[in-house]
C-alpha cells in the first residue's frame, strides 16, 4: 500500500519543488500593492535625515539643566525652587527650522519634527517648563534627564544605503508608505502570476451556460471554479478559467497542455482520487511527473501534485485539488497558497497560524488523519475564545464555510476532543 504524506510532508514537498518566477516589471509604487518585490529598495538618505524633536518643548544644552536632573518636581512646582531659567532666543518649527544656535544659558523653542538648531542635545517637554511673564524666558522645572533625550538621531531608523525593503516582500501599505517617505516612485516587481485553473467531470454544468432554471437528472452547477477564482484574485494573482473538461483522456490531455502552454501554475478541481473516471493522474503521468498524491488529512485526501512540460520547454507546477467543494478550500489554503507565493517569488510565507481555545462542544474524530474541521469562534463573557464545531462536517457542504469563521486543526494521533478540552484553531479572517 502506497505510505500517505502528512500534511507537513505534503506542503514540504510541493514549496520545495515550487521554482519562482524570474520576470519582472517596473510599476509606479502607488500600483504597487500586493505585489511581491523583485529587488531591494534601499534608503537613499537616512531616515530621519535630520536630527529632530519628538516633542514640543524647548531645546537646550544639557550641560544648562544638568544641576536640576533627577530631583523631584513636586518640591518645586509653582515655588520658584530649583529651576533653571533659560532664555528663549529662536523658535523652531517642522519646516522652518531655526538657524540660531543657543548659548550658555538660552534655549530654542521646538515643535514635534522640528530640526535641532546646532550644538543642542536635549529637548524638555512643555509640561515640564513654566513659561515666565515676559515671555522672554522659561523655567525648566527639575526632573529625570539624560542628554539626548526626547530626540530623534539622524538615521535611527535607516542609514543611507541601507536596505529598507527586501526582495521578495509582499508590498503592503506600510511597505508603500516607507517607499514613498524615501522619495522612491516607481519599484521592480515580479510580473503577476498566471494561474490556471479548470472543473472536471461530466455531471457539472457551467453557471454561464444556464438555459432554463432546472438541471438535467444528475447535472450539478460547477461551484468550484468561482470558488477558485475568487481565491486566485484575492492574492492578487492572474486567473486563467479554462472552463470544464469532461471526464475523457483526451479532453483532459488538450486542457492540460494549453494550460501549461499558456500558464506558470495549473489548479484542477475532481478526478484525483481512485474512481475510475478519475484520469487527473493519468495525464499527468504522461506529460511530467507525479510527486505524490496521497496526504493524510481530512477533507482533501486525494491530493496530486507534479511538473507539467510545457510544449515549447520548461515546467508548469500542477496541483490537483479534489472535487468537493470544501476539499478545494481546504487544500487550497493549506498547500496551495503556499507553492503559489513561492512562484510569485514571495520569500517569508507560512501557512496560517494556530492558536488555542476553548471547545465549547466535543468535536468527533477518530485517530489516523490531520482533520481541518469547521467551527464558530467566539468569546465568552470572561473573554475566553471559545470555538463549536457545526454540525455538519461533510467536505459537500459548501455552506458550511460561509457559516464557520476558523478551522479547527486536530491531529493526526488525537481522538475526540471533548467540550472544555483545547483545541487549536485557524481563524478565516486575513486567510479566508
Amino acid at each position: 500500500m502506497e505510505q500517505w504524506l502528512s500534511v507537513r510532508q505534503a506542503r514540504g514537498r510541493i514549496t520545495a519543488a515550487v521554482t519562482p518566477l524570474a520576470q519582472t516589471e517596473t510599476v509606479a509604487t502607488a500600483a504597487a500593492l500586493g505585489r511581491v518585490l523583485a529587488e531591494d529598495i534601499r534608503a537613499p538618505f537616512s531616515v530621519p535625515a535630520f536630527a529632530n524633536s519628538a516633542m514640543d518643548g524647548y531645546c537646550c544644552r544639557f550641560a544648562d539643566i544638568a544641576d536640576i536632573a533627577g530631583e523631584s518636581k513636586n518640591e518645586s512646582k509653582g515655588k520658584g525652587k530649583n529651576e533653571t531659567v533659560l532664555a528663549v532666543v529662536g523658535e523652531a518649527f517642522a519646516g522652518r527650522p531655526c538657524a540660531r544656535a543657543p548659548g550658555e544659558g538660552e534655549c530654542v523653542k521646538i515643535m514635534t519634527g522640528a530640526p535641532l538648531p546646532p550644538g543642542v542635545d536635549v529637548v524638555v517637554p512643555k509640561e515640564e517648563t513654566r513659561a515666565k511673564e515676559n515671555g522672554g524666558t522659561v523655567a525648566i522645572l527639575p526632573g529625570a534627564r539624560r542628554a539626548g533625550l526626547h530626540i530623534r538621531a539622524a538615521g535611527e531608523d535607516l542609514r543611507a544605503g541601507e536596505t529598507a525593503i527586501a526582495a521578495g516582500e509582499l508590498c503592503m501599505p506600510a511597505h508603500l508608505g516607507l517607499a514613498s517617505s524615501l522619495g522612491i516612485a516607481q519599484v521592480q516587481v515580479f510580473r503577476k502570476l498566471r494561474a490556471a485553473f479548470f472543473s472536471t467531470g461530466d455531471e457539472l454544468r457551467a453557471l454561464d451556460s444556464k438555459e432554463s432554471g432546472e438541471l438535467a437528472p444528475g447535472q450539478i452547477y460547477d461551484s468550484n471554479r468561482w470558488t477558485l477564482r475568487a481565491m486566485l484574485e484575492r492574492m492578487g494573482f492572474a486567473p486563467l478559467d479554462f472552463g470544464i473538461v469532461r471526464d475523457d483522456i483526451g479532453a483532459l490531455s488538450e486542457a492540460v497542455d494549453k494550460a501549461a502552454a499558456e500558464s506558470d501554475f495549473i489548479i484542477t478541481s475532481g478526478g484525483a482520487s481512485v474512481g475510475e473516471a478519475d484520469f487527473i493522474r493519468t495525464v499527468l503521468a504522461k506529460r511530467g511527473e507525479v510527486l505524490f498524491w496521497k496526504v493524510a488529512m481530512r477533507p482533501g485526501r486525494p491530493l496530486a501534485y507534479g511538473k507539467v512540460r510545457k510544449p515549447g520547454g520548461g515546467e508548469t507546477d500542477f496541483l490537483g485539488l479534489p472535487g468537493n467543494p470544501v476539499s478545494v478550500m481546504v487544500c487550497f489554503y493549506q498547500f496551495a497558497a503556499a507553492a503559489l507565493w513561492k512562484k510569485a517569488g514571495r520569500k517569508e510565507y507560512s501557512p496560517p497560524p494556530l492558536f488555542p481555545a476553548i471547545a465549547g462542544a466535543r468535536f468527533k474524530k477518530a485517530p489516523g488523519r490531520m482533520e481541518f474541521q469547521r467551527a464558530i469562534l467566539q468569546q465568552n463573557e470572561n473573554g475566553e475564545w471559545i470555538a463549536t464545531p457545526l454540525p455538519d462536517q461533510g467536505s459537500g457542504i459548501l455552506s458550511s464555510m460561509t457559516r464557520a469563521n476558523c478551522f479547527a486543526v486536530l491531529p493526526e494521533d488525537a481522538g475526540p476532543i471533548e467540550k472544555g478540552e483545547t483545541v487549536q484553531v485557524q481563524p478565516f479572517t486575513g486567510v479566508v
